[in-house]
Protein backbone atom coordinates (compact mmCIF):
# COMPACT_ATOMS: atom_id res chain seq x y z
CA UNK A 1 0.00 0.00 0.00
CA UNK A 2 1.22 3.57 -0.86
CA UNK A 3 1.65 6.38 1.65
CA UNK A 4 2.72 9.65 1.27
CA UNK A 5 3.39 11.72 4.82
CA UNK A 6 3.66 14.87 4.82
CA UNK A 7 4.85 16.93 7.98
CA UNK A 8 6.85 19.84 9.18
CA UNK A 9 4.03 22.42 9.07
CA UNK A 10 3.22 24.91 11.82
CA UNK A 11 2.84 28.73 12.38
CA UNK A 12 5.75 30.89 12.16
CA UNK A 13 6.42 34.82 11.61
CA UNK A 14 7.15 36.43 8.67
CA UNK A 15 10.74 35.71 7.53
CA UNK A 16 11.17 32.68 9.20
CA UNK A 17 11.57 29.06 7.95
CA UNK A 18 10.27 25.78 7.77
CA UNK A 19 11.32 22.13 6.38
CA UNK A 20 8.74 20.12 5.06
CA UNK A 21 9.03 16.38 4.82
CA UNK A 22 7.07 13.90 2.79
CA UNK A 23 7.97 10.02 3.16
CA UNK A 24 7.16 7.94 0.16
CA UNK A 25 6.41 4.05 0.79
CA UNK A 26 4.92 1.16 -0.98
CA UNK A 27 6.06 1.54 -4.37
CA UNK A 28 9.32 2.18 -6.50
CA UNK A 29 10.12 5.75 -5.64
CA UNK A 30 13.56 6.35 -6.07
CA UNK A 31 13.19 6.07 -10.01
CA UNK A 32 10.23 9.10 -10.52
CA UNK A 33 10.18 12.67 -9.68
CA UNK A 34 7.87 14.16 -6.67
CA UNK A 35 6.95 17.43 -6.38
CA UNK A 36 5.26 19.94 -3.81
CA UNK A 37 1.72 21.69 -4.09
CA UNK A 38 0.11 23.78 -2.22
CA UNK A 39 -3.50 24.81 -1.91
CA UNK A 40 -4.92 28.48 -0.22
CA UNK A 41 -8.38 29.03 0.95
CA UNK A 42 -10.53 29.82 -1.97
CA UNK A 43 -7.77 29.35 -4.50
CA UNK A 44 -6.91 26.65 -6.77
CA UNK A 45 -3.69 24.01 -5.74
CA UNK A 46 -0.53 25.64 -7.68
CA UNK A 47 2.87 24.03 -7.75
CA UNK A 48 5.66 25.32 -6.03
CA UNK A 49 8.46 23.14 -6.16
CA UNK A 50 9.70 19.44 -8.30
CA UNK A 51 12.38 17.70 -8.02
CA UNK A 52 13.38 14.54 -10.69
CA UNK A 53 13.92 10.87 -9.54
CA UNK A 54 18.06 11.31 -9.20
CA UNK A 55 17.67 15.33 -7.61
CA UNK A 56 19.56 16.32 -10.18
CA UNK A 57 17.14 18.50 -11.80
CA UNK A 58 14.31 20.57 -10.19
CA UNK A 59 12.03 23.15 -10.26
CA UNK A 60 11.07 26.19 -9.22
CA UNK A 61 7.58 28.66 -9.34
CA UNK A 62 9.07 32.27 -9.58
CA UNK A 63 6.96 33.06 -6.53
CA UNK A 64 9.48 30.95 -4.31
CA UNK A 65 12.72 31.08 -6.49
CA UNK A 66 15.95 32.35 -3.77
CA UNK A 67 14.14 30.95 -0.88
CA UNK A 68 12.35 27.52 -1.00
CA UNK A 69 14.97 24.71 -1.83
CA UNK A 70 13.74 20.81 -2.60
CA UNK A 71 15.74 17.82 -2.17
CA UNK A 72 15.37 14.17 -1.93
CA UNK A 73 16.51 10.88 -0.32
CA UNK A 74 16.25 7.85 -2.36
CA UNK A 75 16.61 5.16 0.56
CA UNK A 76 16.07 1.53 -0.02
CA UNK A 77 12.43 1.15 1.11
CA UNK A 78 11.39 5.02 1.86
CA UNK A 79 12.02 8.26 -0.50
CA UNK A 80 11.33 11.25 1.30
CA UNK A 81 11.27 14.18 -0.11
CA UNK A 82 12.22 17.59 1.49
CA UNK A 83 11.00 21.08 0.94
CA UNK A 84 13.23 23.88 3.07
CA UNK A 85 11.00 27.19 3.41
CA UNK A 86 12.94 30.67 4.33
CA UNK A 87 11.82 34.03 4.44
CA UNK A 88 8.63 32.80 4.42
CA UNK A 89 5.62 35.46 3.44
CA UNK A 90 2.13 36.03 4.59
CA UNK A 91 1.14 35.13 1.24
CA UNK A 92 3.09 31.22 1.61
CA UNK A 93 0.08 30.65 3.92
CA UNK A 94 -1.36 26.98 2.47
CA UNK A 95 -1.66 23.02 3.01
CA UNK A 96 1.00 21.89 1.16
CA UNK A 97 0.95 18.73 -0.27
CA UNK A 98 3.69 16.23 -1.37
CA UNK A 99 2.72 14.26 -4.77
CA UNK A 100 4.68 11.15 -6.45
CA UNK A 101 4.87 9.46 -9.81
CA UNK A 102 3.81 12.46 -12.02
CA UNK A 103 1.64 11.23 -15.54
CA UNK A 104 2.76 14.39 -17.32
CA UNK A 105 6.20 15.40 -18.70
CA UNK A 106 8.60 17.40 -16.43
CA UNK A 107 7.72 18.78 -14.43
CA UNK A 108 4.05 18.27 -14.21
CA UNK A 109 3.10 21.44 -12.70
CA UNK A 110 -0.74 20.78 -14.17
CA UNK A 111 -0.87 18.58 -11.04
CA UNK A 112 -1.33 14.92 -12.92
CA UNK A 113 0.00 12.55 -10.58
CA UNK A 114 -0.54 9.45 -9.27
CA UNK A 115 -0.02 9.36 -5.65
CA UNK A 116 -0.68 12.27 -3.21
CA UNK A 117 -0.03 12.74 0.45
CA UNK A 118 -2.88 14.20 3.29
CA UNK A 119 -1.30 17.56 2.94
CA UNK A 120 0.21 20.10 5.95
CA UNK A 121 -0.74 23.53 6.84
CA UNK A 122 1.81 25.90 6.86
CA UNK A 123 0.67 29.26 8.45
CA UNK A 124 2.64 32.54 8.02
CA UNK A 125 1.88 35.35 10.35
CA UNK A 126 2.41 38.72 9.26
Amino acid sequence: QVHLVESGGGLVEAGGSLRLSCAASGRTFSSKAMGWFRQAPGKERDAVAAINWSGSNTYYDDSVKGRFTISRDNAANTVTVYLQMNKLKPEDTAVYYCAADPRSTWPAVDGRYNYWGQGTQVTVSS
